[in-house]
């Protein structure tokens, strides 16, 4: 199903009379969900508030200075082995996402969870290129498999209940047995492991995103909880890191600085089951990586906002509480906002 901004009055109200929508929204304000669990997450660290301020002025500094930090991480990231490649538009950042899969003549593509690749269409156009594009993040799998986008920017498949995702597996999943159980969710993670697993093996290309860009080392930064992108980063040949100006932070220690509150804001925990730091290609003596590394970093008219009352929005770190707290998206879920990025902000 396609959505567009415009027409948000009459999706907001399809999402009300959504059954399967409005039991998938029930999950969020529960006591074991995303509000009740960040909320616990903030008691436990007595210094939250002091964090949260030192992270915002950690992203205003550094929005401030983003000439000069852009161009010490390039310069880092050279000098470790990968190459940077500035993409003004979104047609700029797919023409050179393509030209690099089609370097070393790549057939099918990994991706982890990326909100980046979503904002600029990149699945739809590689697939019109030919390439074979595999989400190997759960939501992101869930999604792809239902022609859907994500309804949440770090629970891409919130909208779906269990009978809907068991539904699609055995639509999809046609080689495995029909009689197999699907009842439990831990069957379903299982099968879809499985189904990932091999195709992890298979891919030339593996593209994520990035939570942080550190210009002190020319470090990508992502924080997963399935270690999907793990695999998409150290199995294929190359590994291409797309993220937006905005990710740019000084050094580690600011990155650690905002890891602390990301982690408790979006999912209550102290922090990712995984949170992977990745600094150029493959050196000699490792054993395992990627022969070559390149980092796309996306304007899409987000530098027109510096200087501006917008600015702002720039300092978002993707955690997605603005949407878990929001009344208007527990209500209608993201889609009905007919756009990547949801709701609030």
């Amino acid at each position: 199903m396609q959505f567009a901004p415009e027409e948000f009055k009459r999706q907001s109200s399809e999402a009300l009379k959504d059954k399967n929508l409005q039991q998938s929204l029930g999950l969020i304000p529960r006591p074991d969900g995303f509000i009740a669990r960040r909320s616990a997450a903030r008691d436990r660290l007595p210094e939250f508030d002091r964090l949260r301020d030192e992270a915002r002025d950690i992203k205003n500094h550094t929005l401030q200075h983003l000439d000069l930090y852009l161009e010490a991480y390039e310069e880092k990231v050279a000098a470790a082995g990968g190459s940077v490649h500035f993409a003004p538009s979104a047609d700029d950042a797919r023409r050179i996402i393509l030209e690099l899969c089609r370097k070393v003549e790549a057939r099918m593509v990994c991706k982890g969870k990326s909100m980046i690749s979503e904002e600029i269409g990149l699945n739809h156009h590689l697939e019109n290129a030919g390439l074979k594009v595999v989400e190997t993040d759960l939501g992101e799998y869930l999604i792809q498999i239902r022609n859907e986008t994500p309804s949440h920017i770090i629970a891409p498949a919130i909208h779906l209940t269990k009978a809907q995702v068991e539904a699609d597996f055995r639509r999809v999943h046609t080689h495995l047995p029909k009689d197999r159980q699907l009842i439990e969710p831990v069957q379903l993670v299982d099968e879809a492991r499985k189904v990932l697993r091999q195709r992890f093996l298979a891919c030339d290309v593996g593209i994520t995103g990035a939570n942080f860009l550190v210009a002190e080392t020319g470090t990508s930064i992502i924080v997963t909880n399935e270690g999907n992108g793990d695999l998409t980063q150290i199995l294929p040949k190359m590994h291409i890191v797309v993220a937006s100006i905005e990710k740019l932070v000084p050094t580690l220690e600011d990155a650690s600085t905002i890891l602390r509150v990301l982690a408790r804001s979006a999912t209550g925990q102290e922090i990712s089951t995984y949170t992977t730091f990745s600094t150029g290609p493959r050196r000699p003596g490792d054993p395992d990586g990627p022969a070559e590394y390149h980092v796309i970093i996306l304007d899409n008219g987000r530098s027109e906002l510096l200087g501006t009352e917008l600015r702002e929005a720039l300092r978002c770190i993707r955690c997605g509480a603005c949407m878990n707290h929001c009344p208007v998206y527990g209500a209608i879920g993201g889609h009905a906002y007919g756009w990547v990025y949801p709701g609030p902000i």
